[in-house]
């Protein structure tokens, strides 16, 4: 007997294949096979004079829809029937879920098999998940069917009845959906905080405290620093940036807090940086942390947009890839629990990758929380019963690391809990108080597997780490340094995909399986920019967001959205009937068809397409082409295109005002070009600021233009910068060995340089900070063109500055390395910075080994008796806390003055209030 099994994909098919047995034949559908037109050309002949056809759904006759086959499928079905004729048994084999159940249901309404029909289900594609599923097959589920479809349903209904009305209410093209118009509304919500908030400052001081260690059997004592805040004066707390109105940038109101000026955190700085310091208290607290639970789709979009940078989209297209290839269980679930093989399974390589103390005592399950939660299938790992290593995958690139995170995670779920001590240690001088916190793991547990956010979990367990030295109440340590640091509160972050789709979750706001498809659809639409990694809501977004809130409420209501989702789930149940619930929410008095009919009439177009921002005289309005201001000025209204580059927070009267001033005066002149005598103009287009050379005219149709790299400014643009840019792309020279020509230039992504070979070959450099598009040189470039290409996202491996051989007693290299903070040895795990008076090119095996040996021993010595063999020989890495706040620091060391700035840090020096950033 021959049997047929139907799958999704081509590359699931091929995977099936090799688990079946003889006699079965495996086509792929390539998807769903029939769906809701989606244009005028797919609604047939015999409805197409009737008034729902557009629509797609006989919203007289039930919400019957219209199904149809779209012209790049009907080859497709064609197959399938011929393949079905010569066959006795038809094995429907779709993904587990209600996508999955729809595409089956319909392939029996298209295909009408005649031979006996059986169900498939399984969550991973391994030979013994696909021979257990043979025998264990069921048939087609009607109810996730008829859930599918009222999602599908509702879905036409709103984003087909709103989206004509934002066609003639504001711009053309625009869509609206149930799920998308909430994310938007979420993003355009956090871009009027952003808006709204005022900035708050306020100073404190650092301190580098160096206690005296006396090692056991030394003569001399080595000195240990660390670093303390001031936290309270006179006995009251010292006020932080979470003590401020947003709002306002004042201190909330009955908040009992020390406000310190610049001037107050100087002179108190000036009163106590020569006195003695004491240890008052120190408190240790022993924590554990248990291991994450292992991924559902909600959290391996966020993860791997984290630690991967991956969007929604591209991680989901990675797990179906991986799925479909058998390397993973299925990647759309909401639950967090595992299989007893999958336990054995994580354990197992616990066992034999790490040892049995990092075994969890127990097998550990996790149960899930999120709303709207279903259990319908395993959390996401690594298939089968023995989990292959990501190195026996041989998978490359995307999917290895993919695949890596996956294991990781899930291998972590079975390890031991990280046992830490956090310390805390409160110092008094004079009236101030001073707090130096720090954290010290006592056993790594499942940290040496995963850590959340890091893509290296050994690295990552020095960065956990924060180091005090040995402290007793009644030392008095000595303060090496001291610093007045001001800060500045910051806006509230924008969503990057991984909180919009957290944010989603949490509040039961469709389904994760969704969220790769709406973050998408929403930057596809013009709603939202990816700037970096965060998602920046656009003009467009806010005029079609306030259009929504004003007129259908509930529709951008995140209850009521969560509420329609509870309720979507419960008909997969059977606890709700489809087509009561969608009777009440379309039609009648209060439905969605009434609703938008009353009031299509009352939204005037023209307000509908101004979007309302306060402290602004000007309109802004969204046209044809994108975002514009209007104002009134003596002649009449004057407009100016707003740049795609300056976000509804960021527009303030001043950039209004130059915007409106290039549109009536016309551009800034730069000044003369030095060889030409032509003017060059700065002028702010729709993709930002650009120069000009001369004026656009019959004769010189284009004139030259540059747009303006990234740290150079309107403010700042120099004449020079102008004429230099104008001249690019710069022809550098030839390389001596290839023979091409080497350019500099810049692009989309920024500056670059490129070697021409010829006939399309190209070879491409980003030109990175330390380095000038318009003064870089021949020699810099070919360094730069000798170097490895990464990926755009990837991070290239560290090239050493010097390799100093073999280490004397294992072999293994010895490499000085390029850090943060200045030239560090490295041997394995252990990082030592260079001794003082050693350089790069002049340090010996000798003093290097001794280095590291002293950082071993210092690392030793730091950990609690209590800590495990293993735990003790883990690396550590003092790491300075961040904050959310910008600091701006003022330092002063035995009688010098320093300005530097790290990260958001910008120190002032003591004699000038101007900050300085490097």
């Amino acid at each position: 007997m021959s049997k047929l099994v139907i799958v999704e994909s081509p590359t699931k098919a091929r995977t099936i294949r090799n688990y079946l047995p003889a006699g079965y034949r495996v086509e792929a559908s390539m998807g769903h096979v029939r769906d809701l037109p989606q244009s005028a050309s797919e609604i047939p002949a015999s409805v197409k004079g009737e008034k729902w056809a557009p629509l797609g759904v006989n919203v007289e006759a039930n919400f019957e829809p219209l199904y149809v086959v779209p012209q790049d499928k009907k080859k497709i079905v064609k197959e399938l029937k011929e393949a079905l004729k010569d066959v006795d048994e038809l094995f429907l084999a779709t993904d587990e879920d209600r996508e999955g159940e729809s595409i089956s249901w319909h392939l029996l309404q298209l295909l009408k098999p005649t031979v006996p029909i059986k169900r498939m289900v399984f969550h991973e594609i391994t030979e013994e998940a696909i021979r257990q599923s043979i025998t264990n097959c069921r048939d087609v589920d009607e109810r996730l069917v008829r859930a599918q479809e009222t999602r599908r349903i509702l879905d036409r209904l709103v984003g087909y009845t709103l989206s004509p009305l934002l066609w003639k209410k504001i711009a053309f093209g625009l869509s609206a959906g149930r799920v998308q118009s909430v994310s938007v509304r979420l993003l355009v919500r956090r871009e009027r905080q952003r808006r709204a908030f005022r900035q708050g400052s306020y100073w404190d001081l650092k301190a580098t405290l160096e206690a005296a260690s006396q090692e056991s059997g030394a003569k001399s004592q080595e000195k240990q620093a660390f670093e303390a805040r001031l936290v309270t004066l006179a006995g009251v707390r010292v006020a932080n940036g979470g003590d401020f109105d947003e709002a306002t940038g004042q201190v909330i109101a009955g908040r009992n807090v020390v406000l310190l000026s610049e001037a107050e955190a100087r002179t108190l700085h000036d009163r106590i940086r020569d006195r003695s310091w004491t240890v008052t208290n120190l408190e240790e607290r022993p924590t554990t942390r248990k291991p994450s639970p292992p991924f559902t789709t909600s959290t391996l979009q966020q993860e791997s947009n984290r630690k991967l940078g991956l969007s929604a989209r591209d991680t989901m297209r990675t797990a179906q890839s991986l799925y479909e290839q058998g390397y993973i269980t299925y990647m759309r679930t909401d639950s967090v629990s595992l299989s007893q093989q999958a336990i054995t399974a994580a354990r197992d390589c616990v066992q034999s990758m790490y040892g049995a103390e990092y075994l969890s005592p127990e097998p550990r399950q996790y149960s899930t929380k999120s709303k709207g939660a279903q259990e319908a299938h395993e959390a996401i790992r690594p298939s089968g019963s023995v989990f292959r290593t990501p190195q026996q995958t041989g998978l490359k690139d995307r999917e290895f690391r993919l695949y890596d995170l996956i294991w990781k995670r899930t291998v972590a779920t079975q390890m031991a809990e990280v046992r830490q001590t956090n310390v805390t240690v409160q110092i008094q001088v004079e009236d101030a108080g001073f707090r130096a916190s720090g954290k010290r793991i006592d056993f790594a547990g499942f940290f040496r597997a995963y850590v959340e956010g890091s893509d290296d979990p050994n690295a990552a367990i020095e960065d956990q780490e924060i180091i005090l030295p040995p402290l007793q109440v009644g030392d008095t340590p000595n303060c090496a340094d001291l610093e007045a640091i001001g800060h500045e509160t910051q806006p509230p972050a924008r969503f990057t995909e991984a909180s919009l789709v957290k944010t989603l979750e949490s509040e039961g706001i469709g389904r994760p399986s969704t969220y790769a498809s709406i973050i998408g659809t929403i930057i596809d639409r013009g709603y939202a920019n990816m700037v970096g990694n965060a998602l920046v809501p656009t003009f467009t977004a806010f005029a079609v967001t306030a259009l929504l809130e004003k007129h259908f409420p509930d529709l951008v209501d995140t209850s009521f959205t969560a509420r329609m989702e509870h309720a979507l789930d419960e008909i997969s149940t059977g606890a709700v009937e489809w087509l009561p619930y969608l009777k009440e929410f379309y039609l009648g008095e209060t439905g969605l068809e009434t609703q938008v009919k009353e009031r299509e009439s009352e939204i005037d177009p023209t307000e509908a397409r101004t979007v309302d921002l306060e402290n602004l005289a000007a309109k802004v309005r969204i046209g044809r082409f994108g975002a514009y201001i209007e104002a009134e000025n003596g002649d009449g209204s004057v407009k100016a295109s707003i740049p795609k580059d300056l976000t509804p927070a960021d527009l303030d009267p001043a950039q209004v005002e130059v915007l409106l001033r290039q549109k009536t005066e016309g551009p800034d002149k730069v000044g003369l070009h030095p060889e030409t005598g032509e003017p060059i103009y700065l002028k702010i287009g729709a993709y930002g600021p650009y120069v000009q050379l001369g004026d656009e005219s019959d004769a010189n149709p284009k004139p030259k233009r540059a747009s303006l790299p990234k740290g150079v400014t309107p403010d700042t643009l120099t004449l020079e910068q102008a004429v230099g840019l104008l001249k690019l792309p710069r022809l550098l020279g030839t390389h001596p060995e290839l023979g091409g020509k080497i350019q500099a230039s810049l692009g989309r992504f920024g500056p670059y340089v490129v070697l021409d070979q010829g006939k399309g070959v190209k070879e491409y450099r980003s030109i990175k900070a330390g380095d000038d598009v318009l003064t870089i040189t021949l020699d810099r470039a070919l360094e730069m063109l000798a170097e490895p290409k990464t990926g755009r996202g990837k991070r290239a491996a560290a090239k050493p500055l010097r390799e100093l051989g073999a280490h004397p007693e294992d072999g293994e290299p010895v490499n000085i390395y390029d850090g943060p903070y200045g030239p560090y040895i490295k041997h394995g795990k252990v990082n030592a910075s260079l001794p003082e008076g050693e350089t790069v090119e002049a340090i010996a095996m000798p003093t290097a080994v001794e280095a590291l040996n002293a950082k071993a021993g210092t690392k030793k010595g730091g950990r609690s008796r209590k800590a495990s063999t293993s735990a003790a020989t883990e690396t550590t890495k003092a790491t300075k806390t961040s904050g959310t706040a910008k600091k701006t620091a003022a330092k002063t060391t035995t009688g010098t003055k320093k300005t530097t700035a790290k990260k958001t840090t910008t120190k002032k020096s003591t004699t000038s209030k101007k900050a300085s950033t490097t």
